[in-house]
């Protein structure tokens, strides 16, 4: 009786230290850590062209005002009226057109001007510069904490007791950690 009662006793503390649930928490921080990683460029691939479609259209527009005030302002600047030519109703039609356009522009420009006061293409260009960075250093710090899972399964399935229970009972395979391909090793340019 007391030889059952020592080896029901060694067998449950052999089993409850074996790692066999250890080894499947690790696994599944393994198995949770790449979802991180595949997140976060799928945040990245979602997130970089439209903030990219944003800059272009803010920037677009901006550069729409002031190209339309430069025009306005070049036909101004070259419309010019002799004194013998202020009776004539066309050439003063033409005038008054020119100096419409230029104050239409004008305008827009001073209510692009009001609504922002500081025109926001650059703030645009500096937030995509921000949001870029974020989202590297978002896929870095997934990368390190997949790898760090990776480490911590590894070594348990290959130190004792964990590799025991391991060859003899969950027979899992190593983790791979992550190892960027030599393209992945640059960040995506972007083009305006």
């Amino acid at each position: 009786m007391l030889k059952r009662l020592f080896f029901a006793t060694f067998a449950v503390l052999v089993l409850s230290s074996c790692g066999y649930n250890s080894i499947q928490k690790n696994e599944e921080a393994v198995f949770a850590a790449w979802g991180d990683v595949e997140a976060t460029y799928q945040r990245r691939a979602d997130l970089i062209p439209n903030l990219v479609e944003t800059v272009k259209a803010y920037a677009a527009h901006e550069k729409d005002t002031f190209t339309e005030v430069t025009n306005a302002r070049a036909k101004v600047g070259q419309m010019t009226i002799s004194a013998d030519k202020l009776g004539d109703a066309a050439t003063m039609q033409q005038f008054q057109q020119a100096q419409g356009a230029l104050s239409g522009a004008l305008s827009r420009l001073l209510v692009v001007a009001e609504r922002y006061p500081d025109l926001k293409a650059n703030q645009n260009f500096l937030d995509l510069q921000n949001q870029l960075e974020g989202s590297e250093n978002r896929i870095n710090v997934a990368r390190q904490r997949y790898n760090d899972a990776v480490q911590i399964f590894n070594t348990s399935i290959r130190t004792f007791p964990g590799n025991l229970t391991n060859q003899w009972l969950l027979k899992l395979e190593r983790k791979e950690p992550f190892k960027a391909d030599a393209g992945a090793a640059q960040a995506p340019k972007v083009k305006f």
